[in-house]
C-alpha cells in the first residue's frame, strides 16, 4: 500500500503498524509515527508469544527500509494464519519521502 494509505489506516486506529528493522536502523533514522518496532528476526516469536497480536484478524501494515524485509515478513505472517497483512510500498524511504511523521527515539540526558 501508499505510504497515505497507511495512514489512513493508522487513523482509523485499527491498524497495528510495525517497523521490522534493525534497531539500529530506527535508532539512526527513527521510525513511523505510532509504529512499534519488532525486528524481522524476531516477529514470528513476537507475534505467537504476545496474546494480544494472536488474532488472526488483526489488520497488521509492515514496513522495512525499502520493502525487501517486509515482503518477507509480511508472507510469514500469511504462512502462520493472518488475514489482513499490508506493506508500505518503498518502505521507510517512501514514507519519508511523501512527509509523513516520523518519530525520533528518545536520547538519555545525561546532563
Amino acid at each position: 500500500i501508499t505510504p497515505d494509505q497507511a495512514r489512513e489506516m493508522m487513523a482509523k486506529g485499527n491498524t497495528l503498524v510495525v517497523d521490522v528493522r534493525d534497531a539500529a536502523e530506527v535508532a539512526n533514522s527513527g521510525k513511523v509515527a505510532g509504529a512499534v518496532h519488532v525486528s524481522r528476526g524476531m516477529l514470528e516469536f513476537k507475534m505467537s508469544m504476545n496474546p494480544a497480536l494472536q488474532s488472526r484478524d488483526l489488520k497488521i501494515v509492515l514496513y522495512c527500509r525499502t520493502s525487501g524485509r517486509a515482503a518477507l515478513a509480511a508472507a510469514s505472517l500469511q504462512e502462520m494464519g493472518y488475514l489482513n497483512i499490508k506493506s508500505i510500498a518503498g518502505g521507510f524511504e517512501a514514507w519519508k519521502a511523501a512527509n509523513k511523521p516520523v518519530a525520533m527515539p528518545d536520547t538519555p540526558n545525561f546532563g
